[in-house]
């Protein structure tokens, strides 16, 4: 058996390389946002959404130097729950965990259920009750299957639909700017500080989800130096790829704001009747391809959790022959068609989104602790193998912006996410009580 398949303490097998790492990124961000975001961002913005675009791309550019710095130090499961635990002890990790394990249950929800709304461009009737219970479920079952057989073919499976989303955003790009009306850019009226905070909020779903690529560490092959390199390349391909994907759907669909399928009614105008399948087929693949992407990390998350006796041991079995943590799949899985059948797309994308930026903000603000600990006699991980430019700057910038969208999220929202906080408190005390600790 070679060396990079054979077990590691945890029981897991590095079974992803560098390549797949960073397919594995660029599956986890494109493939949900950008096919269900672009019209109500219009809707709020105009063309001005394209500034919004710019704003948020450089929001999360910084967010992932500061991960690209701080997973460079470890090369175990956990991801920024690991993180959060390291750098400021049990109780913040713990909720670190929870709201990163929510954050991924919510995100299925809603992509799962943008995925029948595209369904039903070919099949009207998907998105009906009672096909509506049986095709999410059976979407649910054959990705917790394939993740269950191991990370190999879960690596294999977002490989395939990494290139398959690609394909299809590239040709619309590519096809749709030789259709451009320019009179469509010219802005009706100037967006206030609510629209345009309210379009940052959404767009954060669509650029986010790397982080999703940092939790199955244990599992990647030199973690340490291949984390880094991941996240930076994929912002290449995506900051550039979203924008002129806006571009295209501002350019080519007059009635945006108010389109459910932005990108393939904007296909269809420019395309005809096949560019709209086309467009629809590849944002198919696109969402399940994230689905798989969020599936594989979930589990994750709370494997971390019990094997640091946080949560029930239980959930840190690992299956004898395929050697993943088959009942946090099972379990992870349970409850992201639970969330699916209860909500819409747009519901579930806010608490995903604020749970999210609360992960966000303390993998940030675990940079300067590290590093200060580095110079008192060291920080108890391994030395940064990557450093963020700005250092301590790059940290304040990202976490003002984002209490800045913190506080621009709804009452609503606010009082979910506290509610959800709460909860995991609760799971905390029993945890410790019960002697999982």
């Amino acid at each position: 058996m070679p060396q990079s398949a054979a077990p590691t303490e945890e029981g897991l097998v590095r079974g992803i390389g560098r390549g797949s790492l960073v397919a594995l990124v660029i599956n986890s961000v494109v493939g949900a946002g950008i096919f269900g975001l672009p019209a109500r961002v219009h809707e709020l913005l105009g063309p001005y959404a394209l500034l919004a675009y710019l704003a948020c791309a450089g929001l999360v550019l910084l967010i992932m130097l500061c991960f690209a710095e701080v997973g460079s130090r470890f090369d175990r499961t956990g991801g920024p729950y690991l993180y959060a635990q390291t750098t400021f002890g049990p109780v913040v990790g713990f909720q670190v965990g929870w709201l990163l394990w929510l954050t991924r249950v919510t995100a299925f929800a809603a992509l799962c259920n943008l995925l029948l709304e595209y369904l039903a461009h070919f099949w009207p009737a998907a998105t009906s009750s009672g096909w509506r219970v049986a095709l999410a479920g059976a979407v649910v079952v054959i990705i917790a299957a394939v993740n269950i057989r191991g990370v190999r073919p879960a690596a294999l499976v977002a490989n395939v639909f990494t290139i398959g989303k690609l394909v299809a955003l590239v040709l619309f790009v590519a096809i749709g700017l030789f259709f451009l009306e320019p009179a469509s850019f010219v802005a009706q009226t100037r967006p206030d500080a609510a629209g345009f905070s309210s379009a940052m909020l959404l767009l954060v779903f669509a650029f986010t989800g790397f982080e999703t690529a940092t939790v199955p560490a244990g599992e990647v092959r030199n973690p340490r130096r291949n984390l880094p390199f991941a996240l930076l390349t994929a912002m290449a391909v995506i900051a550039p790829l979203y924008l002129l994907v806006q571009v295209v759907c501002i350019g080519t669909l007059p009635e945006l704001a108010g389109s459910t399928r932005p990108l393939a009614d904007a296909a269809g105008r420019f395309a005809g009747a096949f560019g709209a399948a086309v467009i629809v087929v590849g944002a198919l693949i696109s969402i399940a391809g994230t689905l798989n992407g969020l599936l594989l990390a979930a589990p994750r998350i709370l494997f971390a959790m019990a094997e640091r006796g946080q949560l029930p041991r239980a959930l840190a079995a690992t299956h004898a022959r395929f050697h993943t943590p088959h009942v946090a799949i099972a379990i992870s899985g349970a409850c992201m068609l639970a969330l699916t059948l209860s909500g819409s797309f747009l519901s579930a994308v806010a608490i995903s989104t604020l749970t999210r930026l609360l992960a966000y903000a303390a993998t940030c603000a675990a940079l300067p602790v590290l590093r200060r600990r580095d110079q008192h006699g060291g920080s108890g991980v391994a030395t940064a193998s990557f450093r963020a430019p700005g250092g301590t700057l790059t940290v304040v910038v990202a976490l003002v912006v984002i209490a800045w969208l913190l506080a621009h999220g709804s009452a609503r929202e606010v009082r979910d996410v506290a509610i959800a906080m709460a909860f995991g408190f609760v799971l905390l005390l029993a945890g410790r009580r019960s002697g999982t600790r």
